[in-house]
Order: C-alpha cells, then sequence, then structure tokens
C-alpha cells in the first residue's frame, strides 16, 4: 500500500513538526504539578513511527518550554530551540544518535517544565475558587496551546493514545480527558499522591486535558459523573440530569460511543469557553447553571463532538469547519429528537443571525469569514468565531434540503463519520466521499457554488428558508418595541412575556439587538414591565445589559462591567466590555476596569480583550 500521496506534502501552517517524515503514535506523561511556583514538572516518552528512511532527525512544538534533556531508546541526544515565533512558539530539533528507516519506532524522552506563563494553563489562587481554601490548576490546549505544556507534534492531523500519572498535593484531585487508571501515595513525597489515566483511543494533542483542584463528583449516569467544586456539585448534578438520555440520542443518530466514560467537569468561572469537548471529560462553564434549561445546546454540542471531531477530525485549523459545521448539525438534530422539528429551525434561524454578526464583526470581505481560511501566519485563537459553526451548518442544512431531508442527510453524516473514524479529514476528502455517497445525485451537487460557499468571504451564498413558527412571536414583540412611540409606552405589559420559552427571550433580546439601538425610555420601560435585570440565565443577561448600554442607559454600565469580570467567557465578556468601550462616556471606565482585573482573567481571554480595547497586549510580536 501506498502511503497517503497527500501525506509527503502535508504541512499545518500552526506547526513546526514534521509530519511527513514521522508520526507520533503514544504519549507517555509524568506530571509534577507545582502550585508554589506555577509550573509543572514533566518528562514526556513519544513513541515515534518513522516514515521515511535515514530518519535521523525530528521537530517538535513547544511554546516556552524549559527542556533539559532528550533521550532516544534511552541514549542521550542532541537537541536545539529555535527562534520563537509570536505565537506559534519554538521548534524543538531533535538528532537522533542513530539513523532509522521506515517502519521503525523509537521511544523520544523530553526532561522539561512548563513555564508559569504556559499559554495553556491558567493557575487560579484559592481567592479565585468557589471555596476559597485551595488552589487550582486547568488546561485549555484548543486550538495550539498544548505545545505549551508538552512538546509534541501539536496538529491536528497526528493522533495518539496516551498515559499518565500526575503528582498533586494529596488534598487536591487530578483529573484527565481519559479514563481514570487509579490513584496511590506518591512514594517521593508523602504530602502528594499520584493519580493515572489512560485513553486508549487515539486522539488529537488539542484534546489533552488537565485539571487540579478540590474536586468532587456525583454519578449521573451509567457512564456518567459531574466533577467540579463542592459548591457546586449538587446544582451541576441536577442540571445535567439529562446526559444519559442525550448520549442515547446522539448513538441512535451517529453510531456506538467509543470513549467508555462521558463525565462533565464544571470549571471556575474564568473558564474562557462555553463548553470544551475533551474526551471522557467535557469541559463546561459555570455560566450554564442558571437554574432552566438553555444550557443543554451547550452538552448536547459537546456530546457531538465525541463523533465530529474527536473522532474525525478536521486534518488543520483551515479546515475547523469540519469539526463544528457538523457539531452543529448533530446537535441540532439531538435536539430535533428531544424536542421536535420546529424547536431545530428556530436554532437554525438564531445560528444564521449569530453568523450575521461575526461577518458584521469581521467584515463582509475579510477572508477569516471563509468557510476554508487561510491560516498562513494566522493566530488560531484570533480567527476563532461562530463562522466555521454557522456557515458550516449552513451549508449541511442547505445540502439536506437538495438531497432529500434530515433523514436522507443524516445517513450520509453517519457514513461519513464510519468512513473516517479515528483519522484526521480535509474538505477536499469530505466533498470526495458527499459526492460517493450520493452518486446518483451528482447533478445536484454540481450546481452547487463550491466556490461562494468555502472560498469567498460574507455571507453565505444561499439563505435557507427556516420554518419561523417559533421564531414569530419574538419577531411581533421586536417589532413591537421598535415601532411603539414614547407615549404608547403603557401598552407594555408582563403578559408579553408570559407564553415566550427562556429561548424565545433570548431570541427577542437578539434581535432587538439587530436594531439601531432603543431609545432610554424604552429599555426602561423594558425593565419596569419584564424584570430583567432580575433573571440569572447568563444568555438572557448577556444581552439584556449590552441592550441598554447600547441605549446609553448609564445604571447598566457597572452591571456590564461587572459581569464581564465576574466570568471569563469569551463569547459574554469581550462583546459586554466592546459594548461600554463604544459608549463614550465610559470608555475609560471600560478600560481600567480591565487592566485591574487582567491579572485574574484566562491569558487567552486578557489577549483579545487587550485587542478589542486597544490596550497594549504585552505580547510580543
Amino acid at each position: 500500500m501506498i502511503l497517503d500521496p497527500n501525506m509527503a506534502s502535508a504541512t499545518d501552517p500552526c506547526s513546526f513538526s514534521s509530519f511527513s517524515k514521522c508520526v507520533t503514535k503514544h504519549l507517555n506523561l509524568t506530571y509534577h504539578v507545582d502550585f508554589d511556583s506555577h509550573v509543572i514538572k514533566a518528562k514526556v516518552a513519544l513513541t515515534v513511527e518513522v516514515l521515511v528512511d535515514n530518519f535521523t532527525s525530528l521537530t517538535l512544538d513547544t511554546k516556552d518550554l524549559k527542556v533539559s534533556k532528550v533521550t532516544a531508546n534511552g541514549q542521550a541526544a542532541k537537541f536545539t530551540l529555535g527562534p520563537k515565533h509570536s505565537f506559534m512558539g519554538t521548534p524543538l530539533e531533535i538528532t537522533l544518535p542513530f539513523d532509522l528507516s521506515r517502519g521503525q519506532h523509537v521511544i523520544v524522552e523530553v526532561t522539561y517544565e512548563t513555564a508559569p506563563s504556559a499559554s495553556a494553563l491558567q493557575w487560579l489562587t484559592p481567592e479565585q475558587t468557589a471555596g476559597k481554601k485551595h488552589p487550582y490548576l486547568f488546561s485549555q490546549c484548543q486550538a495550539t496551546h498544548c505545545r505549551s505544556m508538552v512538546p509534541c507534534q501539536d496538529t491536528p492531523a497526528m493522533k495518539h493514545t496516551y498515559y499518565a500519572q500526575v503528582s498533586v498535593p494529596k488534598e487536591l484531585v487530578a483529573v484527565m480527558s481519559a479514563v481514570r487508571d487509579g490513584q496511590e501515595p506518591d512514594p517521593q513525597d508523602s504530602s502528594r499522591a499520584i493519580y493515572r489515566f489512560r485513553q486508549p483511543v487515539p486522539m488529537p494533542s488539542y484534546l489533552i486535558a488537565i485539571v487540579v483542584g478540590a474536586l468532587e463528583s456525583r454519578e449521573i449516569g451509567p457512564r456518567s459523573r459531574v466533577w467540579s467544586e463542592k459548591e457546586f456539585v449538587d446544582k451541576a448534578a441536577f442540571e445535567f440530569s439529562e446526559t444519559e438520555t442525550m448520549l442515547k440520542t446522539a448513538e441512535d443518530l451517529a453510531g456506538p460511543y467509543v470513549w467508555g466514560q462521558y463525565d462533565i467537569l464544571v470549571l471556575p468561572p474564568s473558564f474562557p469557553y462555553g463548553g470544551m469537548e475533551n474526551p471522557c471529560l467535557t469541559f463546561a462553564t459555570p455560566t450554564l447553571l442558571a437554574g432552566d434549561r438553555s444550557l443543554s445546546n451547550v452538552i448536547a454540542h459537546e456530546i457531538s463532538h465525541s463523533w465530529t471531531g474527536n473522532l474525525v477530525t478536521n486534518k488543520t485549523w483551515e479546515h475547523f469547519w469540519l469539526n463544528e459545521g457538523h457539531t452543529v448539525y448533530l446537535e441540532r438534530m439531538i435536539g430535533r429528537s428531544m424536542e421536535s422539528e420546529q424547536f431545530r429551525q428556530f436554532k437554525a434561524m438564531g445560528g444564521w443571525k449569530d453568523l450575521q454578526e461575526s461577518v458584521n464583526t469581521f467584515g463582509a470581505n475579510n477572508p477569516l469569514t471563509n468557510l476554508v481560511p487561510n491560516m498562513n501566519e494566522v493566530d488560531p485563537d484570533d480567527a476563532f468565531s461562530s463562522v466555521p459553526y454557522e456557515k458550516g451548518f449552513a451549508l449541511l442544512y442547505h445540502l439536506e434540503e437538495l438531497m432529500g431531508g434530515p433523514e436522507v442527510f443524516m445517513g450520509f453524516v453517519k457514513s461519513y463519520i464510519q468512513m473516517f473514524a479515528y483519522s484526521s479529514v480535509t474538505t477536499e476528502e469530505w466533498k470526495k466521499y458527499l459526492f460517493t455517497y450520493f452518486k446518483n445525485k451528482v447533478d445536484i451537487l454540481n450546481k452547487v457554488d463550491w466556490n461562494a460557499w468555502m472560498y469567498t468571504p460574507g455571507m453565505p451564498p444561499v439563505k435557507p428558508q427556516y420554518d419561523t413558527t417559533m421564531a414569530d412571536a419574538c419577531i411581533a414583540l421586536c417589532k413591537r418595541w421598535v415601532k411603539t412611540k414614547e407615549g404608547d409606552l403603557g401598552n407594555f405589559s408582563e403578559v408579553d412575556m408570559k407564553t415566550l420559552s427562556t429561548h424565545q427571550l433570548i431570541e427577542f433580546l437578539s434581535l432587538l439587538l439587530q436594531e439601531d439601538p432603543l431609545p432610554l425610555s424604552h429599555v426602561k420601560r423594558m425593565q419596569e414591565v419584564y424584570r430583567l435585570n432580575a433573571l440569572n440565565n447568563a444568555e438572557i443577561r448577556f444581552r439584556w445589559l449590552r441592550l441598554c448600554v447600547k441605549s446609553k442607559w448609564e445604571d447598566a454600565v457597572p452591571m456590564a462591567l461587572k459581569m464581564a469580570t465576574e466570568q471569563g467567557r469569551m463569547k459574554f465578556t469581550r462583546p459586554l466590555f466592546k459594548e461600554v468601550y463604544n459608549f463614550d462616556k465610559y470608555r475609560e471606565e471600560a478600560v481600567r476596569v480591565f487592566i485591574a482585573h487582567r491579572a485574574a482573567m484566562h491569558p487567552v481571554t486578557s489577549n483579545l480583550v487587550a485587542k478589542d480595547l486597544k490596550v497594549d497586549t504585552g505580547k510580543s510580536t
């Protein structure tokens, strides 16, 4: 069998590693987590398979790592660290003390230490946790931050299994994106414990994840536990009680769940994302614990990643839409099974609006709004937006309509997952398989404007006609508020809200945010009749406070800044800061509050908010 011809020339613009010459098959990690100096003292053994003859050297990705020693099959190996790149880190060039031929394996062991500023890690002081007693550590590797905690081939083209042993202070608990494999006292230090983990399913480096803290867990299903600090654990167990139903629904749609355990970990408030699909252990923001069901789509999304993203993975970050577009499609199919087709349509309409907002933010001619962007010299964190999610979904939904409806198209998605399971794919490979699967409908597929969908910035060439049943009430109420004159504000009452679900209330506020700012009198009246300040649901509160600040209601400014800083989910924090920054009178206040809170923020969040507010990022470029 000839090696995949794509592999020979394969490159990932976001990685230094030489993956046309060798591939990592397994990682064995030994971690000693040091909370005093905010570093992990570590050793990693990479089992590397050689793809070419006369193989004598390899390159690994690193970022801010202090490397002290490298061996190959136990023999000392020479190594040098190349020049530092602004976001890609530093290539680690290793010269082997022997040469190898194609098909051979070598175990490369690197002894190193992470930096206190490692971009994958956030070290929280006890004051930043719910319990206030113990420190806490969590990682977030996607997209290219794993290299700041493990020297590796940090590209999603590469999949490997891993094993880890982690030494932590014995009053703390460690969990990872893997199956738990026991614990024991640390033989080197009686004040510490060692936790062990194994991940037998090959996965990309960006899914390696670790958390250390005063964690407790509760069983929420036959293959699921929820983990968090004890202050949140019972609330979280209640909130995520539908997990097994969702897993079963996803299995009916996409095939068996291969990862064994499906646990959920609720992080401290500074976690920058809504969720992160780390295998065996989904990470979730505490902003989901709002006491109602609006969170279900975040967990449905992360569960869906167990197939699209984790099992079938984008080969490089240019093809990120393959992860996210399919995951949103699957998430909404779960919603369709558990709620209704109208609910799926309603969610799809909301997604189209999010896409519109991203395109407006980036600019309709910005190449980062391409479904498949060029990532050369682009930091994936800067490119992150709803485009791969919602433009990706819109393409899949458009194809669903052309190919014969949800059942027919879900058949393709399931088949695509089986075909490419345990591997990494490009857009071309996906498209080729689409044409193979629907070989009787190639004439229809050929009429699709693929170039406009994939390689052209801005909104998609086709806007799907979604069923507006659930959205109509939101649209009607939005229109009333926009059209009503100040003298007629008495016509609104709390009855307007009685029939709206949480999802519809969120949609109503989203629609208003797309309009010109409402007069101040209108938002004040809205608070009088709907009492929105009293609602704790983060999705509602975030939109309501933006609406108030847009209308220049000064009372809302401290509330908006409070929400922007008491949690760190970027979806909320960045727009809230930007909204206050755009209110001229409070621009300096936005910058002042950011600078005051910056040290407590996650490194990715503070870097992006600094760019938003035009504050010196402090990063060397």
